[in-house]
């Protein structure tokens, strides 16, 4: 009995740490669609609940090009985000509920510096720094995929 007593005593003391722990590393597993914009596609991890959100890309050292998060919020209000604890440079597409983009944002590593979309949006998309660019898509593009609802 006493050696069940310190297991359980040792192990409520493990589930904490291993969370805390947790919190520190990238997240890999989220739900994966793709999204199509003009004749390029990228495929994306979903974060939808407020857990993954504040996670989003943190962590990582690296991202493949055709790679990105899409952040998929309950209502349409101004976005903001910002890149503590996020190791590579990205660029945020702020994007309309029909997939138009509706502000693209460049972000530097490690900072906490706002950029905001210009108006309210549901989806934010984030991709390396330049995908946009170097694919000569700008803001007013429409994204095509799941999330998006399309034109009646």
């Amino acid at each position: 009995m006493n050696l069940l007593i310190r297991l359980l005593i040792s192990t409520s003391f493990l589930a904490p740490l291993g969370q805390l722990l947790a919190q520190d590393q990238a997240q890999t597993g989220l739900p994966r669609t793709k999204l199509t914009v003009g004749f390029h596609q990228v495929e994306v991890q979903v974060a939808s609940t407020p857990a993954q959100q504040s996670t989003g890309l943190m962590y990582r050292a690296e991202m493949p090009q055709h790679e990105g998060m899409l952040f998929v919020f309950p209502e349409a209000k101004q976005q903001c985000f910002w890149m503590k604890n996020t190791l590579i440079p990205l660029t945020a597409a702020f994007v309309a509920d029909d997939g138009t983009v509706i502000n693209l944002e460049d972000m530097q590593p490690q900072t906490t510096q706002s950029h905001c979309s210009a108006k309210p949006v549901r989806f934010v998309l984030e991709v390396n720094q330049g995908w946009f660019m170097k694919k000569g898509l700008k803001a007013g593009m429409r994204l095509v995929g799941p999330p998006f609802k399309t034109g009646s």
